[in-house]
């Protein structure tokens, strides 16, 4: 098998350090190099301390253009700064787990050469086989829209009332007020409310399969919560359709995507953390559908998609190296 020949620029953060512990097992993955101008020179493992014994590469401080692929996972608005003023071989295959490419009216590189395949393989895997330069859905983003994609399809969608809880790592590695341990501890706090980011994406993904949906038709307040990694999310609407009928649309609309699953009972955050999926159950009362998804931030949510969209890139099985899980207790 050849090998992909692997860069990644900004990999001391959380998911730097989980794409490094996802590639050093891929069976198709040469890790080149890891930049971190903050850590050049140090060992990987002194970051990143549970690599200790499992790799002796360091931190670089410049690019090497001997790479098939380059992961972005610097921080958001650093995307775009960083391809501008570096300059990357247009040969060289681009997956930026930022924010900066993901709409359409910004996922232009320059003004000429490719823009950006936004990453969600369960709604453009034809394009993604494609792509040259991929933008990585978001976390949220990722479990909401697959928790309302096969509803955007047949049309259905109407006003939505989503909630959302995330753990401490979606915040990112760097210390504020709310991502201290004495504050997240015991504690929940409503944030972002009806203004999070990720909705300008989530409106874009449906309104590929449902023309017309309105920006402000997804009402979604998301949750700081007391654990490390996870989100659980649940999505009301208002539909005529029998449980049943929505259960065998949405196993149909999954049934070819490796990492979604339907399940028909209740599901629990620890049902995904430390893996690449994404589980999905439906509840009805009445004319009121609840559709809860749950995803890893940090795998399905950020490293663990970005890996799935290089193996579709490169014509890799699209699970390669991501069927894991640990630590479920």
């Amino acid at each position: 098998m050849k090998k992909i020949r692997i860069g990644i620029t900004g990999g001391a953060g959380y998911t730097g350090g989980e794409l490094i512990r996802i590639l050093l097992n891929h069976p198709a993955a040469d890790l080149t190099f890891v930049q971190s101008k903050s850590h050049a020179g140090q060992f990987i493992s002194a970051v990143h301390q549970d690599l200790a014994g499992d790799m002796e590469l360091r931190f670089s401080e410049n690019l090497s253009p001997e790479i098939d692929l380059l992961f972005l996972c610097v921080g958001h608005g650093e995307a775009r700064k960083f391809l501008q003023e570096n300059l990357i071989s247009p040969e060289i295959k681009i997956i930026d787990l930022s924010q900066d490419f993901r709409l359409e009216s910004s996922n232009d590189l320059t003004d000429a050469g490719p823009g950006f395949v936004y990453g969600l393989p369960e709604l453009n895997r034809s394009e993604i086989r494609q792509a040259q330069h991929i933008a990585n859905p978001g976390c949220f983003a990722t479990t909401i829209e697959l928790g309302l994609l096969p509803l955007a399809k047949k049309g259905w969608l109407t006003e939505v009332y989503t909630t959302g809880i995330t753990g401490s790592t979606g915040a990112g590695q760097g210390l504020n007020a709310t991502s201290h341990f004495s504050w997240r501890a015991n504690n929940i706090q409503a944030y972002k409310t009806l203004t999070h980011q990720h909705l300008a994406e989530v409106n874009q993904s449906l309104n590929q399969y449902q023309k017309g949906f309105g920006k402000n038709k997804i009402h979604f307040v998301p949750w700081r919560g007391d654990f490390t990694r996870g989100i659980f999310v649940s999505s009301q609407i208002k539909i005529n359709q029998e449980l049943p009928e929505l259960v065998k649309i949405y196993k149909d609309f999954y049934n070819e995507h490796p990492f979604t699953v339907v399940s028909e009972n209740p599901i629990f955050l620890k049902q995904v953390v430390n893996t690449n999926k994404c589980i999905i159950q439906l509840e009805k009362l009445d004319d009121l559908l609840v559709v809860h998804s749950i995803t890893d931030n940090l795998l399905k949510g950020a490293s663990g998609q970005a890996v799935q969209n290089m193996n579709i890139m490169f014509g890799l099985e699209e699970t390669m190296g991501l069927k894991f899980k640990a630590n479920y207790f």
